[in-house]
């Protein structure tokens, strides 16, 4: 059974394996670690370990390079490799100057919003879709946590209108296929006022990078 989403949010997710040479580390998003674990599950993927940082560090990507780079120097020592599983989150480019400097890989893309759909797609789809908000898994359970309150709609629905006018259509980018999200999804389409699309995208880049790390000699 996978742990809950304020588990792998709030404290993070350390993997079962104790890291030893010959291992990969995978440095990952809170928000992607339910995901993550579902593909080393269903590839089989025993060597590599997987350690999170909080999610909400999406809310304030200015804590996101240094945290990563913490991260690094606390168990590069363990690991013959170290992979970290964030795109760009808004930093500007920073992350991915910062791994370049440490000698680690990261994710490829912009977002997760990206890399689910496949960066090639994605980026051929933005321009028609520039007025389209996206909702993933993790969003969709955590959406009171991660998008009404923190924008205050929970006490001044009347903001609804202010964040969302512009944006025509809901995106839901399903990883899994689960009916109960996707009535969660739909139901949040309703509350921001815009029209629903479900597409189903599974893991996306995010499992096919995942699937180059080979495994140590």
């Amino acid at each position: 059974m996978l742990p809950d989403d304020n588990t792998l949010t709030e404290k993070g997710l350390e993997g079962t394996t104790p890291g030893k040479p010959g291992r990969i580390l995978l440095l990952a998003c809170g928000a992607l670690a339910r995901e993550i674990l579902a593909i080393k599950d269903l590839n089989g993927w025993d060597h590599m370990d997987l350690t999170c940082l909080p999610a909400i560090y999406h809310m304030f990507p200015e804590k996101i390079v240094p945290e990563i780079e913490k991260a690094i120097g606390k168990h590069r020592e363990n690991y013959a490799d170290i992979f970290v599983v964030y795109a760009d989150c808004g930093t500007g480019g920073l992350l991915q100057a910062k791994c370049e400097e440490l000698g680690v890989q990261m994710l490829k893309g912009p977002h997760c919003y990206s890399f689910y759909e496949g960066n090639d797609r994605f980026a051929a789809l933005a321009e028609d879709e520039i007025t389209s908000f996206y909702l993933t898994d993790f969003l969709v359970r955590q959406f009171d946590a991660f998008i009404v309150k923190p924008m205050g709609l929970d006490r001044h629905p009347d903001l609804i209108n202010m964040y969302f006018g512009n944006y025509e259509k809901l995106i839901y980018q399903a990883q899994v296929e689960d009916p109960e999200l996707d009535a969660k999804a739909e139901a949040a389409a309703a509350r921001l006022g815009l029209a629903y699309e479900r597409r189903f995208t599974g893991y996306g880049d995010l499992q096919n990078e995942l699937a180059t790390l080979k495994k140590p000699q």
